[in-house]
């Protein structure tokens, strides 16, 4: 038997598992789970992304792809709704509609993407988007300049928005492409923070949802996802607490670094899946 079978299924005469996969996952994974939330939580509140892609990275090393993906979901779901709403309601709000188009495009796709994930191979897709945004990032550390002309920003929002849809709900992972438009764009720290919380936030809601249809966050691994709100939340708070004594400059070099990172994750799962 796999040892990280399902959760038992209720029938008659049989006690359901609450506890689901998480009980079945052996205590040195478990701990190595706990410490990749921690370090994912810990970069997510310095910079305000990169936790799905340190998640799935990291637990897909000795977890199945689907728990590794149901295990993010829901510490997702929370970080960047405090991310979101740090600097209140209105600030959400006016987030939500400077980025309209973005999130809008990128739900139809993130949906869209989330049917392709038992079908479509995924090493294409990493290598489409990690060459680019490695690319992209390296270009900036050195000095290069991306500027939108704002007669083609709309367009590009949408172009943007469509990849990181359809990549988040195909792999759990939209952060990079994101990223890469709002640094071009020289989006304020406090505003890219906001930013990112409102357009992940709202992204992860529809990526839970589109993975309880497919099936990949059920019974058996909503435990495990619960559980990892823990670490999650721990280590955002640690970053968090670095971010705010962050300056501009830094701010965006590491922004810039930890993109090159992702992008070059990519590539390696793209090369080697």
């Amino acid at each position: 038997m796999h040892p990280l079978r399902p959760a038992v299924i209720k029938t008659p005469g049989k006690v359901r598992d609450m506890s689901g996969i998480l009980a079945d996952i052996p205590g040195m994974l478990l701990a190595a789970a706990l410490a990749v939330a921690l370090l994912a939580g810990f970069v997510k509140g310095a910079v305000g992304f990169a936790m799905p892609m340190i998640m799935i990275s990291g637990l897909g090393s000795f977890l199945p792809a689907e728990t590794a993906l149901a295990a993010l979901i829901l510490p997702t779901v929370a970080t960047n709704g405090l991310q979101a709403f740090r600097q209140g309601i209105a600030a959400f709000w006016d987030s939500v509609r400077r980025f309209r188009v973005f999130l809008a495009v990128g739900l139809v796709f993130l949906l869209s993407g989330a049917q392709l994930f038992r079908v479509l191979p995924q090493h294409v897709l990493f290598l489409m988007l990690g060459i680019p945004v490695t690319g992209f990032a390296v270009l900036q550390l050195i000095g290069w300049k991306l500027n939108i002309p704002p007669g083609h920003r709309k367009r590009t929002e949408a172009m943007v928005g469509a990849l990181a849809g359809f990549i988040g709900g195909f792999s759990g992972v939209w952060g990079p492409p994101t990223v890469a438009y709002l640094t071009a764009l020289n989006t304020p720290k406090p505003d890219q923070m906001r930013v990112q919380g409102v357009i992940y936030g709202l992204g992860a809601v529809a990526l839970a949802a589109a993975h309880v249809q497919t099936g990949v966050l059920n019974a058996a691994t909503l435990p495990l996802s619960l559980f990892m709100l823990i670490p999650a939340f721990a280590g955002m708070g640690v970053g968090l607490w670095l971010h705010d004594r962050m300056p501009q400059d830094r701010f965006r070099r590491a922004t810039l670094m930890v993109l090159v990172i992702a992008g070059l994750n990519l590539i390696r799962r793209g090369i080697f899946v």
